[in-house]
């Protein structure tokens, strides 16, 4: 594309979105939303709260807003116990290589079943 088709395309572009903008900056529910923000902003500063501490108050109880996540809980302790070998195996998670080789040479029911 040559400088000047890029240019024209661009300036075209930038009369939209200046269009666009004083469109935006007449509408009525932006200006009360901008006010509204405003207002906001100065009882915030001269209370000297955060928005944070705002929405504590009216909202005490954490567990019901879905943007904190709750603590996970822990594993439980799973023992392993290979009756061909006598290996003991402790674990939490399910990616342990010893439990992977010994499902890829068993079979995965078999281990499962030496759960302890």
């Amino acid at each position: 594309m040559s400088k000047i088709a890029e240019y024209k395309r661009l300036e075209a572009q930038l009369a939209e979105q200046l269009a666009a903008l004083d469109k935006l900056r007449s509408d009525d529910k932006l200006q009360r939303e901008i006010e509204f923000e405003t207002r906001l902003n100065g009882l915030l500063n001269e209370y000297g709260y955060s928005l944070q501490t705002v929405l504590d108050i009216l909202d005490p109880s954490p567990a019901t807003r879905t943007n904190q996540p709750g603590p996970r809980r822990e594993r439980s302790l799973k023992s392993y116990t290979n009756p061909h070998t006598g290996e003991v195996v402790e674990t939490r998670g399910g990616n342990h290589k010893v439990i992977n080789a010994w499902k890829a040479q068993y079979g995965a029911d078999e281990v499962k079943s030496w759960a302890v």
